[in-house]
């Protein structure tokens, strides 16, 4: 009897206990939730269509409208096109370069994953990587042509007519007075 009833605890766990433990159940709803109905086929495809479609809203949404894949080739066509015979005439549009702008360049590259991305990060950053250079390297010049014209601006006031030396000019210029002598 007590082999039996050992046998049948040991049975009870592996089949309930055993199993809620190694993959446990989530809590049962509140009796006031309905359960929702199995989708169809052709809802789940209208689900996803949807779904595509907001998903690709949202790319536009972030980076702007003018970047649709399609509209390189619709740009492409116009610069083909002649513009009325007018040779400064652009057709209404403002700066229109051969070159994807660098947002347009990473928006492309973002979509291409992470192999196509880092060559695009990387273009970014030499390329600020040397406007800062250039931009260091011309305050340094202006600072110096600055720096020359002052000190010959002081050179020909010193030569000319000498002004008031300011007080730490005064201190350099003229050693100290001597000691006064000792008094006995």
């Amino acid at each position: 009897m007590k082999f039996r009833v050992v046998c049948r605890k040991l049975y009870d766990y592996v089949r309930y206990d055993l199993k809620e433990i190694a993959f446990p159940s989530s809590l049962p709803d509140p009796p006031h939730i309905k359960k929702r109905p199995k989708l169809t086929w052709h809802d789940r495809w209208c689900i996803l269509k949807e779904a595509t479609r907001l998903y690709g809203a949202s790319w536009v949404r972030d980076i702007g409208p003018d970047l649709r894949p399609n509209d390189y080739k619709k740009n492409a066509e116009d610069e083909e096109e002649p513009s009325n015979g007018k040779p400064g005439s652009d057709n209404g549009k403002k700066g229109n370069s051969s070159e994807p702008s660098v947002l347009e360049d990473l928006a492309v590259a973002a979509r291409g994953g992470a192999e196509t991305l880092k060559p695009a990060l990387r273009r970014i950053y030499m390329t600020r990587a040397s406007t800062y250079t250039e931009a260091m390297k011309n305050f340094v010049e202006t600072y110096q042509e600055g720096l020359k014209d002052q000190l010959q601006e002081k050179a020909a006031d010193g030569n000319g007519g000498r002004q008031q030396p300011q007080q730490g000019e005064e201190a350099a210029s003229k050693p100290p007075p001597p000691p006064p002598p000792p008094s006995s």
